[in-house]
């Protein structure tokens, strides 16, 4: 039996298919449910979004109908800002609250600079960053063909990127999780700066890996997760969730 589902929200150049393995790989109490942007997938005949914000209140209203029941939302890299716009905008709309926020491979918001993504990248330079992430084969990047259908995606990701804007707002109320990579790029403070977008518990869980460890790493990200969600229930009410109180900041090193 179904108790929780978690909205995944893809990274850049993705589609709702990156997700695709974890429908196999976790218990039945939890449920996957990959988010298909606009641009690709199932949803290849819309256009590319171009606001962070309107795509974060439009996904808000796509699952108004599932966030009735117990919920959580995930994302990594320009997922993971999706998610936590996501979450502003479900507050916003008076929705019932998610269980948990995960944010995976992305700086705090308030701390990153978007400028890089401001200017339309070329062919060249998009590939030059995806061999920097370490996250695509080389035969991928070789591969006219499936360059021709990657690149056009990750170009219009990586503009939502740049034309997004902080705005300081109330902290959230909910548990907020964030997974970051040894490996990575991203700096540990510019992760542990997500703590101030909540009110409630916060974690730090570092994992081995580049950027894109959460396919490197799966099997560990996912227990991490598991164990995470798995403690959430607990704390489940007549209706619906009641978060955890502030504990003491944590980080947590996953083996790998």
């Amino acid at each position: 039996m179904v108790a929780l589902r978690l909205f995944c929200m893809p990274y850049s150049g993705a589609s709702a298919m990156a997700y695709a393995r974890w429908r196999r790989k976790v218990p039945q109490w939890l449920a996957i449910r990959p988010v298909e942007l606009p641009g690709r997938g199932a949803r290849h005949g819309e256009p590319f979004a171009t606001d962070v914000l309107a795509l974060a209140r439009g996904l808000a209203n796509e699952i108004r109908g599932e966030a009735q029941q117990p919920y959580a939302l995930f994302g990594h890299s320009l997922g993971g800002l999706l998610a936590f716009e996501m979450a502003h905008a479900l507050r916003e709309l008076d929705m019932p609250r998610p269980v948990a926020l995960f944010v995976s491979g992305s700086a705090a918001p308030a701390r990153r600079d978007f400028s890089e993504f401001a200017a339309a990248k070329s062919d060249a330079e998009l590939i030059a960053k995806l061999r920097s992430l370490s996250g695509t084969p080389e035969a991928v990047l070789a591969n006219r063909e499936l360059l021709d259908l990657l690149l056009p995606v990750l170009r219009a990701d990586f503009l939502l990127c740049g034309h997004y804007r902080y705005s300081p707002r109330s902290p959230l109320s909910i548990p907020l999780h964030v997974f970051g990579g040894r490996r990575d790029s991203i700096s540990v403070d510019d992760l542990l700066a997500w703590q101030e977008e909540t009110a409630s518990s916060f974690s730090l869980d570092m994992h081995a890996g580049h950027h894109f460890f959460i396919h490197d790493n799966e099997a560990r990200v996912l227990r991490t997760l598991k164990a995470h969600l798995g403690r959430h229930l607990r704390y489940r009410s007549s209706w619906g969730w009641t978060p955890d109180v502030r504990p003491a900041d944590r980080i947590s090193q996953a083996g790998g």
